[in-house]
């Protein structure tokens, strides 16, 4: 009988305290005794680029009020899926994700979306029920990277690409933004060349697109099976941040630095220093600050009942810029005091 009613009590206490930990997961109270809402920002892989979009959502926490995590998955499309799951699981306020395959995830994201305040950031998956995207028109913004590749070689030459992975949806458009400016094409962000083949223009050749899946070790080897296989190349294009300085170690490696031209995407460091010194011609950029910053303040809205920062349209444009060596210092100095020295 004792037993039994030790076993009850154990039973008891330990169901006792899975409710107390699942109520302090569910909410946090601040110090005027007002529930303090909960949001996470979810990358889709580790890179310097997140590390400026973290400052940005921290900075929207402080100002919102709120608490906020950021997750980077380092492996990929399974990781992130680990990670969503485990913030519906805690019973969070809201999600704000880049997906990292949002043909293949939608079934994922809708089901968070049922639970939670759910939104896009840096790469849409538009045919989710996610609440907003904010972000840039990257088949746009892959025009203009096009453009300053047109700039760095107007009579024409001989290209390849560089990206991190084609499953993403700022990828494809990106890419094929760059593919139509160069062969002067019409304005189509629903084309798409799958890589393989050459594609040949009037003036330019883009004579492959390699990715590497976030790989810095694959993505470096890419740069040098270019450089090694077609040595008649006359510019690299860099489209995720870490392409850029990866073709400017591929190139110093096989002496070549300041031969061929580098045009980049985004503001790594490698990247601008290149603009600088004149062996990358000039880069697009984004804002990933304000990608934190505005996905953390639109959660905050939404957790406390308010839609008033929900566009009609479901998009919160940030649009891209094209850096080249007469803007680099400014840029440069503005992203660090955004990013307090960094």
């Amino acid at each position: 009988m004792r037993t039994t009613e030790s076993s009850r009590v154990r039973r008891f206490a330990i169901a006792a305290l899975l409710v107390l930990a699942w109520a302090c997961s569910a909410s946090e109270q601040g110090a005027d005794g007002k529930t303090v809402p909960r949001l996470a920002f979810v990358t889709n892989g580790v890179a310097s680029f997140w590390v400026i979009a973290e400052k940005g959502a921290r900075a929207a926490g402080k100002a919102t009020g709120t608490k906020v995590s950021v997750h980077m998955p380092a492996e990929g499309i399974a990781d992130q899926k680990r990670i969503l799951e485990d913030l519906v699981t805690r019973r969070i306020d809201g999600i704000a994700v880049s997906p990292i395959d949002p043909a293949n995830q939608t079934e994922l994201l809708n089901a968070t979306a049922a639970r939670t305040n759910l939104i896009t950031h840096d790469s849409d998956a538009p045919d989710s029920k996610r609440v907003c995207y904010i972000g840039m028109d990257n088949y746009a913004a892959g025009r203009s990277c096009g453009q300053l590749v047109k700039e760095a070689l107007p009579d024409g030459g001989q290209v390849f690409l560089f990206i991190g992975r084609l499953e993403q949806d700022n990828a494809r458009r990106r890419r094929q933004g760059v593919i139509d400016e160069l062969l002067a094409r019409s304005h189509d962000p629903a084309r798409y060349d799958p890589p393989g083949q050459p594609l040949v223009g009037e003036s330019y050749t883009i004579l492959g697109t390699l990715t590497d899946q976030f790989d810095r070790a694959v993505g470096k080897a890419n740069a040098e099976d270019a450089l090694s296989k077609h040595p008649e190349v006359d510019a690299l294009v860099g489209l995720f941040a870490y392409n850029p300085p990866l073709c400017l170690a591929a190139l110093e490696q096989a002496g070549k630095l300041g031969e061929i031209v580098v045009i980049g995407f985004d503001e790594a460091d490698e990247t601008l220093r290149g603009i600088q010194d004149g062996t990358v011609y000039g880069t697009v950029v984004q804002d990933p600050y304000q990608y934190g910053y505005r996905s953390i303040a639109v959660l905050a809205a939404l957790a406390r009942g308010d839609r008033t920062l929900l566009p009609a349209s479901g998009f919160i444009d940030i649009p891209a810029r094209q850096i080249r060596a007469a803007e680099v210092d400014a840029f440069w100095a503005d992203l660090r005091a955004k990013t307090d020295g960094r």
